[in-house]
């Protein structure tokens, strides 16, 4: 019922890699290159909708895990939108903002998070052409169902950047190891039908650049969550992985259980710019509202007597928030991993530490202005 992180093994995933796919099973695909199907957006828009996402669910699934849908987006609306992101990373700099990565090195990258709020809020007429586009809307459906939710984040990989580690992607993919490995062989297999990952190319992107690198198949390893930071796999990613040139509009969407990493620009002046969409189904979340501060601070001097540390965990469990997203990734970056603290964090600290209500308060307080995206009275500051 539970993964071994010591039953890892590279041969393993080569033998799913031995996976080939077959050109007859995407028959709406113009072709297929380097194992991956690449549609043409004008002849897909012209598909049977189901016909269509049924192939989409079949390579995200059972398939290479990822596709192309070239000229997804035209040149004017894609265009109008990079303005606006320029713009955005412009103040950032002027403001001093450090955006990091999650899966590259600080300061290489230029990143802005929750770029799907700030194009609305800063040019809500690029938004809505934008986000009016129905190949997103087809795909996001395919994966996910109706009622699903959109996020993104731009990122910039400039001249001489460096790319990503191979990596895996939301939810598992960041966790470490260790906690990975706490959840049950059946979330592994969840965790990759909650999300669909997609990046649409704001510039043409020639291999020298630095597009998405990825290993076809990939996503049906089992392991794969608990394996991927290992030294032999990384390094089999290095030697063995596959790169598709983009154009401006172009869009990939991939299982996020997928290996893949943003690659390294070798370019002399392009600066390649990605919207990477992180799309969510809508069963990720709870059937009440609930406000878990209220909870903890009405309960926490009676859990601050707790004698037991085991029930101290299960009533922290049961009363706060123990999972860091959503957040604002802005104000609320990651400290020693891939995520922020988490509410729960902050109560396990408080009774480790016997603080005062006063304290926790406070606390609690601060932590939730970073998760918010703007300030009160200030709706335009995304």
């Amino acid at each position: 019922m539970w993964l071994n992180p010591a039953d890892v093994r590279l041969d393993d995933l080569l033998t799913v890699l031995k996976d080939r796919t077959e050109p007859t099973d995407y028959p709406t695909a113009t072709t297929i290159e380097q194992q991956v199907p690449v549609y043409d957006a004008a002849r897909a828009r012209t598909a049977v909708p189901r016909d269509l996402q049924a192939e989409f669910v079949r390579a995200f699934a059972d398939g290479p895990g990822i596709l192309v849908l070239k000229g997804a987006f035209s040149n004017d609306v894609v265009d109008a939108a990079t303005a606006a992101f320029q713009r955005m990373i412009a103040e950032q700099h002027r403001s001093g903002v450090a955006a990091g990565d999650h899966f590259a090195r600080p300061g290489a990258n230029d990143r802005v998070w929750n770029a799907l709020e700030k194009l609305a809020v800063d040019a809500p007429e690029v938004f809505v052409a934008y986000y009016a586009n129905d190949l997103l809307a087809l795909v996001s459906a395919a994966w996910l169902g109706p009622a699903y939710q959109v996020t993104s984040q731009v990122n910039v990989v400039n001249p001489g950047g460096e790319g990503q580690t191979a990596h895996r992607d939301y939810h598992l993919g960041f966790q470490s190891d260790e906690v990975a490995a706490q959840y049950p062989e059946h979330v592994h297999r969840l965790s990759p039908v909650l999300t669909l990952q997609g990046a649409v190319a704001h510039c043409d992107m020639p291999v020298e650049s630095g597009p998405t690198l990825y290993l076809p198949h990939s996503q049906k390893y089992s392991l794969g969550y608990l394996a991927y930071r290992r030294p032999e796999f990384q390094a089999y990613f290095v030697e063995n992985h596959v790169q598709l040139p983009l154009e401006k509009g172009d869009a990939v969407f991939f299982n996020p259980a997928l290996f893949h990493a943003a690659g390294s620009n070798r370019s002399a002046g392009i600066l390649r710019m990605a919207n990477l969409l992180q799309v969510s189904s809508a069963f990720g979340r709870a059937m009440e509202s609930i406000d878990r501060a209220r909870m903890i601070e009405a309960v926490y001097p009676v859990l601050r007597d707790l004698a037991d540390p085991a029930a101290v965990e299960n009533v922290i469990a049961a009363t706060a928030e123990g999972y860091a997203f959503p957040t604002n990734l802005d104000r609320d970056q990651p400290i020693d991993g891939l995520a922020p603290r988490t509410q729960a964090d902050l109560v396990r600290l408080a009774v480790t530490g016997q603080w005062g209500p006063d304290q926790l308060h406070q606390a609690l307080i601060r932590h939730g202005e970073r998760r918010r995206t703007h300030d009160d009275g200030d709706a335009g500051d995304a």
